[in-house]
């Protein structure tokens, strides 16, 4: 079997959110084939009592404490370094030395360097002058295009402006990173046909692999509602999911709550938004309190929400790659509206799939419609779990990763 280093941003378990369930279920699923070797970071050493499953699926774990990246020391790398936040966020000596000695140890075959933020240790591999693995590259998301995205959302509100002029730096910086690392690399893999074509913009020519995000459909879909999650949830629940301190998310979750939540309430007076995932940033703050809104904070399991939803919003206004969190839904059987960037990367239908809106009025008129009418939120769910059960099991979309690493072997 073939030896394969995977260089993962966090210990890939609990798979509580995206990074950590894509990476995870690549592992799953490449484990049997391949002897992985795993080499990643840690936040808290409890975590490495919990990821037991992943001693079973990989032949050695190597796990060092996650770096500090202060906010004083970013703030100074923004003016001071040609580098992108993101290429100093995970990088650590003790972590360079770990790999080093890991190569010198093993003879790998392959390197999968997974996330832009772990791309320069691939860097350095490719810097080496000795005979070396080959080397992948999984870009998560565009980053660049990112960043973009963020600075053109944040620089409409002046309150935002100083993440504006962060997001303006990243963007610049992380165009000309992102392209370094898509031609350094041996062979580039992207979750999205949209992320594809993005990083062909930064490199003409470049070859990118689509390997998208896939869901464990049987584990959403089979799970028995029992009552709501909450004491007094509402009959007209609408329900959003993720990491909350993910940059997208808080945006999302404070462009629903102010411009569109009262819009639905005009007509659904009991309409109640749930946000529900860890780590809540502060700016979400503005929330607490509210008599239509919940944040819930870290729960351990989120199909009760997602089972109890009326209907599953996606109000992402900024970001790329593509959002597990609408597989998630769909393999539950949701009604679904999201923003044309909510479900980018899926070739969904418009009304077949999910229901797409991108202002204010016309996303509240879509869950007004499905609220009012269970019959067209029941077919609407079952269209979008024979679209999830068809095309993003894992087993159908880790092959496509296996197909990358064959050719690269065999070149």
């Amino acid at each position: 079997m073939v030896k394969l280093l995977a260089i993962m941003p966090l210990l890939p378990y609990p798979p509580y959110q995206g990074t950590n369930i894509r990476n995870f279920n690549l592992i799953k699923h490449l484990a049997k084939n391949y002897r992985i070797h795993l080499l990643c970071f840690y936040e808290n050493p409890d975590q490495l009592v919990e990821a037991k499953p992943l001693w079973e699926l990989c032949e050695l774990v190597e796990a060092i404490p996650a770096p500090a990246h202060p906010f004083t020391r970013r703030l100074a790398l923004l003016f001071l370094s040609r580098l992108p936040d993101m290429a100093f966020r995970k990088f650590s000596p003790l972590f360079q030395k770990r790999l080093e000695n890991l190569l010198h140890e093993h003879q790998y075959e392959l390197v999968h360097v997974e996330g832009i933020e772990m791309a320069r240790y691939g860097l350095w591999m490719a810097a080496q002058k000795r005979p070396r693995p080959g080397l992948v590259f999984g870009d998560q998301n565009a980053e660049y295009l990112l960043q973009k995205r963020a600075f053109e959302t944040d620089i409409r509100q002046p309150r935002y402006w100083p993440a504006a002029f962060y997001s303006l730096i990243q963007w610049k910086k992380l165009a000309r990173y992102e392209a370094q690392v898509c031609r350094t690399f041996d062979r580039v893999v992207a979750v999205s046909e949209a992320d594809k074509e993005a990083l062909r913009k930064l490199v003409p020519g470049l070859r990118v692999a689509v390997v998208p995000n896939g869901v464990d459909v049987d584990y959403y879909a089979q799970f028995v509602p029992g009552k709501p999650p909450l004491e007094g949830w509402s009959p007209y629940a609408l329900v959003f999911t993720g990491r909350m301190d993910f940059r997208p998310n808080v945006d999302a979750a404070l462009w629903f709550a102010e411009e569109i939540l009262p819009r639905i309430r005009a007509r659904f007076p009991q309409a109640h938004f749930y946000v529900v995932g860890q780590s809540p940033h502060p700016r979400l703050s503005t929330l607490y309190g509210r008599s239509d809104v919940t944040v819930t904070g870290f729960v351990e399991d989120v199909r009760p929400y997602i089972a109890s939803a009326a209907v599953y919003v996606v109000p992402i206004r900024i970001g790329g790659g593509t959002r597990l969190k609408v597989l998630e839904a769909m393999a539950m059987r949701k009604a679904v509206v999201s923003t044309s960037l909510g479900c980018e990367g899926f070739p969904v239908m418009d009304k077949t799939h999910l229901v797409v809106a991108d202002t204010p009025d016309s996303f509240a008129e879509a869950v007004c419609e499905l609220l009012a009418d269970e019959g067209k939120r029941t077919q609407l769910g079952e269209e979008a779990f024979r679209f999830v059960d068809a095309n993003y099991r894992w087993e159908h979309i880790v092959p496509r990763l296996e197909e990358v690493y064959r050719e690269l072997l065999q070149r």
